[in-house]
C-alpha cells in the first residue's frame, strides 16, 4: 500500500470519528451515520489495499 493511499484511508477514518462524535454532540443521528460510513469506507480502503500488498508479495 502506498504510504499516500494510507495516509488518505487514516484521515478519512479520522474524518469519520469526528464527524460521529460531533452528532453525539449535536443528538443529529445523520452526522452519526455519515461518520459511521466514512469509518466503514476508511476499513474498506485499507483492507483492499492489505489485498494488494499480499498479492504484490506473493508474486514477487
Amino acid at each position: 500500500m502506498s504510504l499516500e493511499d494510507r495516509a488518505k484511508a487514516t484521515a478519512k477514518n479520522v474524518e469519520g470519528k469526528a464527524q460521529e462524535a460531533w452528532g453525539d454532540v449535536t443528538g443529529d443521528p445523520q452526522d452519526k451515520a455519515e461518520g459511521k460510513a466514512k469509518q466503514a469506507e476508511s476499513e474498506v480502503r485499507h483492507a483492499t489495499e492489505d489485498v494488494k500488498d499480499n498479492i504484490k508479495k506473493a508474486v514477487d
